[in-house]
């Protein structure tokens, strides 16, 4: 007897095989898929104390973000179109404007906001801008990861280093008592390290967590280069040596094989974000060593530059689609980057083959599954992996007629047509209801702290949106 049996749904497995099964089922016991196929098969091999009917919706393996920002839900829009005073701000609120009620309340935003998208794994670094990461103290990300156990999606949460020279200056605020303090890159490594130990696996591996290290550029961060390759080795043997992920964030020419040579960076425990531009030598050195790449397709580095998305596929790299958070202009709706990625590719190449929808749906579920270190148990619809599963309400005009869902979902669809979501065999979502989360209370206390913060740093004035908007070709 199985738990829960969904039935009549369209699957979309993205197994081995990568069946697509018109009138399929999957079959439920505790937090693990027992059964995938037929309907008819399934419902006759497993009785199931409740049964969900899937007709007229696609039954799929939850999206898996792989890469993001905590912080950023709250900061949202900042800087009206200007992106450089939007990084900018990272630095004036993060370190020094921020309570741990901020770094709370953004945090079951941004879970609430995913997991009503359909995201059931995310992959967040704690912190932004330019390594603006705040973990100079561990409760920050204790709240972090508190908060996506109270919504229940999985969390990788990436931590790390801010950029030398150190010491880095931060503000605790508690109680509205503000007291500053200095912290050594020796005190970030001393909460990243305890972090992890205290929270990668929670949950039966709902929570997790992997490190990072800032990205250097010769000519950019020259000052302080040596130091900072000395520190992103420590935090890769620290890596290798507790067996997460090692991450970096904003690769572009030249940094990938920079960073091999510096500190031997590369390998299949490695996922690196952005890599715009890539040197040739610097595809065939992740071919050959290994590593994951995530594209951020609507990210603004992805403006900047191009990541060689077709050109690391072929070579055989695993690349995954991720969101980059929702600052300062996108969403955690994966629907939209894969919708973006294979148009951005398309338009580059001069090519509608580019990118088929297939292969789009593969970098948001089992190739993120992929490159995020967890697909053991996620980013498929297999007997024996854990039933993280989305249900997309296909009867809508802009979803019909009813033909291709695959290309449906990845042409057409869009957050607000997913209807129900399970994470670890747990009903999170039916209907768009999310029962066991007061919605008004999350976003209530995300104005609450993102105002503060806006005041206790003096840039309310880069919530207002600007005159330039209107009438120009540019701002």
């Amino acid at each position: 007897m199985a738990d829960i049996l969904i039935r009549h749904g369209i699957v979309v497995t993205v197994d081995p095989e990568r069946r697509v099964i018109e009138d399929g089922a999957v079959a439920i016991t505790g937090n693990t898929i027992v059964a995938v196929g037929p309907t008819a098969e399934v419902e006759a091999a497993h009785g199931a104390e409740r049964v969900i009917d899937a007709r007229y919706k696609v039954v799929m393996p939850g999206f898996v973000d792989a890469h993001a920002h905590a912080g950023h839900g709250l900061i949202k829009t900042i800087g009206g179109g200007d992106s450089k005073v939007w990084f900018n701000a990272c630095s004036q609120i993060y370190p020094v404007g921020t309570t741990p009620g901020f770094w709370e309340a953004e945090a079951r935003l941004s879970a609430l906001e995913r997991l009503k998208s359909g995201t059931t794994t995310g992959l967040s670094l704690m912190g932004g801008g330019d390594s603006e990461m705040r973990v100079d103290d561990p409760r920050y990300a204790d709240l972090h990861c508190e908060a996506n156990r109270a919504v229940g999606i999985r969390s990788v949460l990436a931590m790390g280093p801010c950029r030398p020279p150190f010491p880095h200056d931060f503000n605790e605020i508690v109680d509205g008592v503000t007291t500053p303090k200095t912290v050594s890159f020796e005190r970030l490594y001393e909460v990243c390290e305890d972090v992890l130990d205290r929270w990668h696996g929670v949950g039966d591996r709902q929570i997790n967590i992997c490190l990072l290290a800032p990205v250097q550029r010769r000519g950019e961060h020259d000052e302080v280069i040596e130091e900072a390759f000395a520190q992103s080795a420590k935090m890769l043997e620290l890596a290798r040596r507790k067996g997460v992920v090692f991450t970096q964030d904003g690769h572009r020419e030249g940094s990938i094989k920079l960073a091999h040579e510096q500190f031997g960076m590369l390998g299949p425990d490695v996922l690196l974000s952005h890599c715009i531009d890539l040197l040739p030598e610097e595809i065939e050195l992740l071919a050959e060593h290994g590593g994951s790449v995530v594209h951020n397709p609507s990210a603004v580095m992805s403006i900047l530059g191009r990541c060689p998305v077709p050109e690391l596929i072929d070579a055989g790299v695993t690349v995954a689609i991720g969101s980059d958070g929702t600052a300062p202009d996108r969403s955690y709706d994966m629907f939209r980057h894969m919708f973006q990625a294979m148009h951005y590719h398309r338009r580059h190449m001069r090519d509608p083959q580019v990118l088929p929808v297939g292969k789009a749906l593969e970098m948001v579920t089992i190739d993120a599954a992929k490159a995020v270190g967890m697909a053991d148990i996620v980013g498929s619809l297999e007997v024996g992996k854990r039933a993280d599963v989305v249900l997309v309400d296909m009867r809508k005009p802009h979803l019909y007629p009813l033909h291709m869902p695959v290309y449906r979902i990845a042409n057409f669809a869009v957050a607000a047509d997913v209807d129900t979501v399970l994470v670890d065999g747990r009903v999170l979502m039916e209907g768009r209801k999310v029962a066991h989360l007061d919605e008004d209370a999350i976003l209530d206390a995300a104005q609450a702290e993102i105002d503060a913060a806006l005041a206790r740093t003096g840039t309310e004035g880069l919530m207002i949106e600007p005159a330039t908007m209107w009438r120009g070709s540019h701002y």
